[in-house]
């Protein structure tokens, strides 16, 4: 059975203003999630599933159905605030998405393979694909993860700082630990992150995660669990945010799984900020130059 890839879509990018999943910024008109569907079908996924705000439905349906219709199976989940278990109550005053992992559990039902999870608006090269369908196709332990892994210096914006999950791995490059930090950014061509009123320099060669984690669906289970206890504990904060990466990072603590960390050598970009996006073009445009993408994605 083919691997399913999960897009996280659901959210509007507050610092670039508007619907960034949208915006064309391929040759053609491709958006990014263009290109991670192809490098998707060409790797050898089966179905992509979109998590998206009910709201989004026809955009993305108009956008994506006529171009992905007989080449992948193509589901939509939507992802919305009261979208908890029944024992819980919604805090009134609450308009906060409930983070990643609550997006994440919007998939349960329909992922029944070994997946990939991964943002949007970020462009993660074609290797990063394959590397992905062959660690599933290798990796027959249902508590066996991986995390692709990039180095700091090919993930940097040059329009400011960003948050970046620094990993560190064993000596059989398991994950060990992601340490979040916040304020990473570029001056005198090097790179430092920024904590109070110090800042620490980095080698830029450090492992991060950008976000593309593949799982086994048996980790639902897990995301499901961790959500109601984080609802206990903060679901009447109005800010709290649940995410996957650390319900994995519990396993990987509690000895209950292991993430295997897959080195990628590709360059990450994304459209964090409204400056970014001549740069992703050029970019892209690069890539078709040099032959990685045909003239067009979908009329081949």
């Amino acid at each position: 059975m083919k691997p399913t890839l999960l897009i996280l879509a659901a959210g509007m990018g507050s610092r670039y203003g508007g619907l960034k999943q949208m915006d064309e910024l391929g040759p053609k008109g491709e958006s990014i999630i263009d290109y991670s569907v192809f490098d998707a079908i060409r790797a050898g996924f089966g179905k992509v599933v979109f998590v998206i705000r009910e709201d989004f439905a026809k955009v993305f349906k108009d956008r994506f159905d006529p171009q992905l219709k007989g080449k992948i199976e193509t589901e939509y989940v939507y992802q919305s605030l009261d979208k908890i278990p029944k024992e819980f109550s919604l805090p009134k005053e609450r308009q906060k998405p409930w983070g990643t992992g609550h997006a994440m559990l919007m998939a349960k039902d329909a992922i029944n393979t070994p997946f990939a999870i991964i943002n949007a608006d970020d462009f993660y090269g074609k290797d990063s694909y394959i590397q992905a369908v062959e660690f599933i196709n290798n990796s027959k332990d249902s508590s066996e993860y991986a995390m692709i892994g990039y180095a700091l210096e090919n993930t940097l914006s040059d329009h400011g700082t960003v948050s970046r999950g620094v990993c560190q791995a064993d000596a059989n490059n398991k994950l060990t630990k992601i340490t979040e930090r916040t304020k990473i950014g570029k001056e005198n061509n090097k790179i430092y992150y920024y904590q109070e009123d110090e800042k620490i320099e980095l080698t830029g060669k450090e492992p991060v995660s950008m976000n593309f984690w593949i799982f086994k669906p048996e980790f639902f289970n897990h995301l499901e669990d961790g959500f109601k206890a984080f609802l206990k504990e903060r679901g009447a904060e109005l800010k709290s945010e649940y995410y996957f990466n650390a319900i994995a990072d519990n396993l990987i603590k509690e000895n209950k799984a292991g993430v295997k960390i897959i080195n990628t050598p590709a360059k990450w970009f994304g459209v964090t900020y409204q400056e970014d996006k001549p740069m992703v073009k050029a970019s892209l445009k690069d890539l078709h130059k040099k032959g990685q993408y045909p003239n067009g994605l979908w009329n081949i």
